[in-house]
């Protein structure tokens, strides 16, 4: 059963404004079946090895066989179709001609910078938002507020185990492990292969692993790297490679020309927390929720929710996250209009206003803090000063 996507609105206004089309992405989140909801046209797969040989080997041999308007899947295997995609666009000059996939965005990015600039709209698409899989998918981009939305049912755990790859989602009889095995295997054997050597599958896997249980947290490249017996060059390496196959995000540290006290460093979400329970042995929802891991899944959960509200939006995301040498953070800081939200996320069900004194932090930024939140597991949006508020994490978009 297919469940409308938040990006429908967008992607309906943004095809009439360019020839070419890339929706990026993890592997099965749907881009394709999204794609394919959108119109009827032609469809081909670089998946497939004959006709990946002809789209690199022959390129204009290839688009004469299959012309726009074409849905072409995983583009990032022929690179070489880029500048002839280009003097198609360049000479029938319309909107619409070029729709294409990929699940690897460092190669794609590399690609579109030097033939197609200008004359293609980029989107990103991850699992099945919340709102999404209830058959909500018009909800904007979230900033906090006092909200009146009614309390959801969903039973937050079980939602956070199981993930948000549409499979996973549509069909709860789905095997956990199996889904999820079947997945790192795929993903060890296509992506990772073909982006880079990596020669050691297995410490690749060991890696894969360590960085799960690092979610939600700051990235210390090099204690990483002893846990797994690699070197800091190869985590940067191997990081890059989970970052280019949407696998996690690395969320920036905030800082302005006015203070040089924040700590530089990333914080690590992976993109699907599913993935995360799988990779950390929790083999239920009961044992996800009464684990070590519980809080960092917790907040990772929340945090891919809220980038999905953008990014499904077709709107870049301004986050980052706040810590300063005084071991004072923020856990997510969104900045729009030169205006600061802050936000924490905690697991409790009991929301005080000092779980948000980390906020006062931000006056010596110079910037104004418009409103911030408390994202937290109670039922009901709770006011907790005149700009600050306790908000379900069901309650996200």
């Amino acid at each position: 059963m297919y469940k409308k996507r938040t990006l429908h609105t967008f992607f309906n206004t943004i095809k009439e404004q360019f020839p070419v089309l890339l929706i990026t992405g993890p592997r099965q989140v749907g881009k394709t079946t999204f794609l394919q909801q959108q119109e009827q046209r032609p469809y081909v797969t670089l998946d497939d090895p004959l006709l990946r040989e002809l789209a690199q080997n022959e390129p204009i041999l290839f688009l004469k066989r299959f012309p726009p308007p074409v849905l072409i899947d995983e583009i990032q295997y022929a690179p070489n179709l880029f500048p002839y995609i280009k003097m198609l666009c360049d000479q029938m000059r319309q909107p619409n001609l070029f729709w294409l996939t990929g699940s690897q965005q460092l190669q794609l990015m590399q690609n579109v910078s030097e033939s197609l600039a200008g004359r293609i709209a980029i989107i990103h698409l991850l699992g099945l938002s919340k709102s999404e899989s209830v058959e909500h998918p018009h909800t904007p981009p979230f900033l906090p507020s006092l909200s009146n939305t009614p309390p959801s049912s969903i039973n937050l755990y079980k939602t956070i185990w199981r993930g948000s790859f549409p499979a996973m989602v549509v069909n709860e009889h789905m095997d956990h492990n199996l889904f999820y095995s079947s997945y790192v295997q795929t993903y060890l054997q296509c992506d990772v292969r073909t982006l880079t050597n990596v020669g050691d599958e297995m410490t690749f896997l060991r890696f894969l692993k360590a960085s799960a249980a690092r979610t939600g947290q700051l990235l210390n490249a090099s204690e990483l790297g002893r846990d797994v017996d690699i070197s800091d060059k190869t985590v940067k390496q191997w990081l890059s490679i989970l970052e280019a196959s949407g696998i996690i995000y690395l969320l920036p540290s905030f800082h302005t020309n006015i203070t040089q006290r924040l700590v530089k460093m990333s914080k690590l979400y992976f993109l699907d927390t599913g993935l995360v329970s799988y990779l950390t042995g929790w083999l239920t929802p009961e044992t996800l929720e009464n684990g070590a891991l519980s809080g960092h899944v917790f907040e990772t959960w929340c945090f891919t929710e809220i980038l999905k509200s953008y990014w499904h939006n077709g709107k870049q995301a301004p986050f980052y996250f706040y810590r300063d040498k005084d071991q004072k953070e923020i856990d997510l800081l969104i900045l729009q209009n030169n205006e600061l939200f802050p936000i924490e996320f905690k697991k409790t069900g009991s929301p005080v206003l000092s779980h948000a004194a980390n906020f006062k932090t931000l006056e010596r930024l110079n910037m104004p803090m418009k409103y911030g939140a408390i994202v937290c597991q109670i039922n009901q949006s709770i006011p907790l000063s005149e700009n600050i508020s306790a908000i379900p994490a069901l309650n996200l978009p």
